[in-house]
């Protein structure tokens, strides 16, 4: 009867630990994952290139840049200009300037399928040869990317690499020239006077 009972308490005392362990690791993967989200999106603003690959049936690349609701990026296909209130998207190869509001979604090829909400996630960090590599994982009947696999730098905790997926799609995302601050309004001016000879489309509601 004492050793069922020993034995019981050694089964309880090693999931308690284990659950603990979970905790703390679940703790360090949601701070880390914390202080980069703030260095590309804080208020100082960021920059970095980007190389996209959906699952080898999408590719681009480019530079973005961001400050609060502010986004601009440079790409070969097509160039943004959202100052917070108002979105501009050049197709040079159609000569044409789209206008929408900052906030519509249409103005992003994917949409709302890449919305992110942290709270909607669960969080794992593990060493990788390359860095530190962070999983989230979307809760039980919360909306979002189903997965997040976010690499750091191990030194700088700057971002290396995204792979998200969707439904049952992949996107890798490989990051370059990552830049937290140094950003300044003119960033995210539009620059009309360059694109005068552009048609003009207009998408607002």
């Amino acid at each position: 009867m004492k050793t069922r009972l020993i034995l019981g308490l050694v089964l309880v005392l090693s999931v308690l630990g284990m659950h603990a362990q979970e905790n703390a690791n679940t703790r360090q993967a949601r701070k880390m994952f914390d202080e980069v989200y703030e260095k590309v999106f804080g208020k100082q603003g960021a920059s970095l290139h980007y190389k996209v690959n959906v699952a080898n049936l999408y590719k681009t690349d480019g530079t973005i840049w961001y400050q609060g609701k502010k986004s601009k990026y440079m790409s070969k296909s097509s160039k943004s200009w959202n100052d917070g209130v108002t979105a501009y998207v050049v197709k040079d190869d159609k000569k044409r300037v789209e206008i929408y509001n900052s906030d519509d979604p249409k103005k992003s090829r994917f949409g709302d399928d890449f919305k992110f909400e942290p709270d909607n996630y669960t969080y794992h960090i593990a060493n990788d040869p390359r860095g530190y590599l962070i999983t989230l994982r979307v809760k039980k009947g919360m909306k979002g990317m189903k997965e997040i696999r976010a690499l750091l730098d191990k030194k700088t905790r700057d971002p290396l690499q995204l792979r998200i997926k969707v439904a049952f799609i992949w996107a890798n995302v490989d990051i370059s020239n990552f830049k937290s601050g140094g950003i300044t309004d003119a960033t995210f001016t539009f620059p009309r006077s360059e694109y005068k000879d552009y048609e003009m489309v207009d998408k607002r509601d």
